[in-house]
C-alpha cells in the first residue's frame, strides 16, 4: 500500500488542523494505519492508531482529549484531528500502515512496514 500524508502548515498555539492520510494500492482496510510524529533531534513518536475497520483507537497520553483518529475505508483515508494545538506538537507528522501488525507492538514504529512522506505541522506560540 502506498500512504500519502497531507494536511500540515502552521497554526497558532490553540488552533486545529487536520491531517490526512490517503492509501492506494492494495486493500486499505486491511491495514491497522498509525500516526507517528518527529522532531528535529529526536526520536520518532507515537501519536495515535486505529484498527482496520475504526472500532478501536489508542493515543498516546499527551494527544488524549485533543486529538482525534478516525478512517473512512470508503475514501481509503486516515484522519488526524488535531485541537488545540501546542508548540511542543511542532514536527513531521507521518503516516504508516501494516497488515501484520499484533496489538502490544502497534505504538512502536519499527513494526509498520508502510509510511507516507510526512506533513510538517508547525505551532507558533
Amino acid at each position: 500500500v502506498q500512504l500519502q500524508a497531507s494536511g500540515g502548515g502552521l497554526v497558532q498555539a490553540g488552533g486545529s488542523l487536520r491531517l490526512s492520510c490517503a492509501a492506494s494500492g492494495r486493500t486499505f482496510s486491511d491495514y491497522r494505519i498509525a500516526w507517528f510524529r518527529q522532531s528535529p533531534g529526536k526520536e520518532r513518536e507515537f501519536v495515535a492508531t486505529i484498527a482496520r475497520r475504526g472500532g478501536n483507537t489508542y493515543y498516546a497520553d499527551s494527544m488524549k482529549g485533543r486529538f482525534t483518529i478516525s478512517r473512512d475505508n470508503a475514501k481509503n483515508t486516515v484522519y488526524l484531528q488535531m485541537t488545540n494545538l501546542k508548540p511542543e506538537d511542532t514536527a513531521v507528522y507521518y503516516c504508516a500502515g501494516d497488515r501484520e501488525i499484533i496489538q502490544s507492538r502497534m505504538t512502536l514504529a519499527s513494526d509498520y512496514d508502510y509510511w507516507g512522506q510526512g506533513t510538517q505541522v508547525t505551532v507558533s506560540s
